[in-house]
């Protein structure tokens, strides 16, 4: 089964014709049709049972080609699960990558499955940013005009193992790592901080944490951060590491008293860090731009979460600050 994309953009195309926002007032290499499937030479949405042994499921979302090929529509708002493994996937994945994970864990999309992000627009800053997200999620955009050809595997992607995000306070680097992980079957997210008892701001903080992430994903609350590096079996997100050092600060006393127990703590990190073979993505704090702490626990603090940055920094794959939402590769 041959499929043309005569468009792979949103209802109104991207840019959208008008809008004056940063995404469509933004220079684009080409203008993107609206969504638009071609499937062996027959145009047209929802798909129907066609002469010559097309036929139709999901309620015309998907297609099953003569050959045995399966093509499955992901709209927005749309998740069909209880469809057997396709060859290609074309989904609006600026709707929640997140839905991508879903198909992954229910077997719709297995390793030779084709998935193609479509329905885009003016959701992402621009092709560039479409591309680097699409990366981490394990799909690919194509120009409109592209023939996709169900029998071929699809390329290759290999996500970095170990990931560093560093970043101040509301600069999106929780944001951004749970972007990179959101199309994952399965994540465990790791919370080193307290969950908020007797502090309502921060119970709310925790709380507007836990509504953004995926449903489906797992959480792991410890301090035993190297143990839950070493034991884990799916990827990991860690928010954040800032957050666990304080908690090995209070255990062992260590703000005016002895901080060898704390380094030790961090090396066994850095170990596990090293050693994981599992995917893993850590949110950590940028110390070293803001004003010097006023109490001497506070610049010893400083400094070892700085040492500890740098250490995890020299054993990532990727590293990178993140300014305002935008991403600042190191």
């Amino acid at each position: 089964m041959k499929v043309l994309l005569a468009g792979t953009a949103g209802p109104a195309g991207w840019p959208v014709p008008g809008c004056r926002c940063a995404s469509c007032a933004r220079p684009q290499s080409a203008h993107r049709r609206p969504f638009e499937p071609v499937v062996d030479g027959v145009a047209g949405f929802p798909f129907r049972d066609l002469p010559g042994g097309h036929r139709s499921f999901a309620g015309g979302h998907g297609l099953t080609g003569p050959d045995g090929a399966r093509l499955l529509y992901v709209p927005a708002g749309r998740t069909p699960l209880d469809v057997p493994v396709c060859d290609l996937v074309l989904a609006d994945l600026l709707d929640g990558p997140e839905r991508l994970g879903l198909l992954r864990r229910a077997g719709v999309v297995g390793e030779r499955t084709q998935v193609v992000a479509v329905g885009v627009d003016h959701r992402v800053r621009s092709e560039e940013e479409l591309a680097r997200r699409l990366t981490h999620w394990g799909a690919r955009a194509v120009p409109d005009g592209t023939t996709i050809d169900t029998g071929r595997p699809p390329p290759p992607v290999t996500p970095p193992r170990r990931t560093l995000l560093l970043g101040g306070s509301r600069s999106g680097k929780s944001a951004e790592a749970e972007l990179r992980l959101a199309a994952e079957p399965y994540v465990t997210y790791v919370a080193t901080g307290p969950r908020g008892e007797g502090d309502a701001e921060w119970a709310a903080r925790v709380r507007a944490h836990r509504e953004r992430r995926p449903a489906h994903w797992a959480t792991l609350e410890t301090t035993d951060l190297a143990r839950a590096v070493r034991e884990a079996t799916t990827p990991l997100l860690v928010d954040g590491l800032g957050t666990w050092l304080t908690a090995v600060f209070d255990e062992h006393g260590a703000w005016e008293g002895d901080r060898a127990p704390v380094r030790r703590r961090c090396d066994e990190l850095v170990r596990a860090w090293r050693d994981t073979a599992r995917p893993i993505v850590a949110v950590s704090d940028e110390v070293g731009m803001g004003v010097v702490p006023a109490t001497a626990g506070g610049r010893t603090f400083r400094d070892a979460l700085g040492r500890l940055n740098e250490r995890l920094a020299a054993e990532s794959e990727d590293v990178a600050l993140v300014v305002a939402g935008r991403l600042l590769p190191l």
